[in-house]
């Protein structure tokens, strides 16, 4: 199956490390052009030279803070300066703190929702010139809890659903520029967020973090968690020329472990 990436250009965010370092990576090796970002200089350098390395598509980075809306503006900038154009949007973010309903202020509240809706509202906007001349795909990270909530993740629970109707939404009024637009969620992927997720659970139960894992595990039908590797795959899949009828739409990757239909 023929992807057509090469000469593609893909803005991925949150890509310094976990789900957007590996869809830069498989975007890479497929021959895409692809802009990094995240907060850390550090962290974007050493990926920088790591994704080089792949000698296919060319790679640049941008540091941004992506709730502030002057960030994510000069971060569009510099990806069209780099590249010419915005072909690809991967909308992704770090989650919110854990906790449930009664630990949280308004400012958490504010918080959760700037990272993790307000500013995929914001990149969309600010890549829509590009894509509506020439078509393109945005691709909108979300969270199993879009199908089925999580104990302990309130704040996640709540704006990764905004996510949905904010995808849902924009497929039908982008789909006359032909820019197809869809919410991946992963599940139980290895990750250092998971891998967190799971070390505070562990210490509020009083158990160590691999007891954690494998009472996950036994959850999900394939017994194990997924590889950032076999998410990026599927991502890389649904922004190709190989996926042109599907928009709007929502799908979780996650090993069977969500039960919802």
């Amino acid at each position: 199956m023929n992807l057509k990436l090469n000469g593609k250009v893909a803005l991925v965010v949150a890509s310094s490390q976990g789900l957007g370092k590996a869809i830069a990576e498989q975007l890479v090796t497929e021959g895409t052009s692809v802009m990094i970002t995240s907060r850390n200089e550090e962290k974007l350098q050493t990926v920088y030279e790591e994704l080089k390395q792949i000698g296919k598509g060319n790679v640049s980075y941008c540091p941004a803070d992506i709730t502030k809306i002057e960030d994510i503006q000069n971060l569009v900038t510099k990806t069209r300066e780099e590249f010419g154009k915005i072909d690809i949007l991967i909308n992704n973010a770090g989650g919110p703190p854990g906790g449930t309903f009664e630990k949280f202020s308004d400012q958490d509240w504010q918080n959760a929702f700037e990272l993790n809706l307000l500013s995929y509202v914001r990149t969309v906007r600010e890549v829509l010139p590009d894509m509506k001349k020439n078509g393109g795909r945005i691709i909108n990270i979300a969270l199993s809890s879009i199908k089925q909530p999580i104990p302990g993740l309130i704040l996640s629970n709540t704006f990764r659903l905004g996510v949905v109707g904010l995808a849902k939404s924009l497929a039908e009024e982008l789909a006359p520029y032909n820019i197809l637009v869809n919410t991946i969620a992963p599940g139980r992927i290895a990750t250092d967020r998971v891998a967190h997720l799971d070390q505070v659970k562990a210490e509020k139960q009083g158990v160590s973090r691999e007891d954690i894992e494998e009472a996950s595990k036994k959850n999900i039908p394939l017994g194990r968690y997924g590889k950032p590797e076999e998410f990026a795959k599927v991502v890389t899949f649904f922004v190709s020329e190989a996926s042109t009828y599907m928009t709007g739409s929502s799908f979780v990757v996650d090993g069977g472990m969500v039960k919802a239909i």
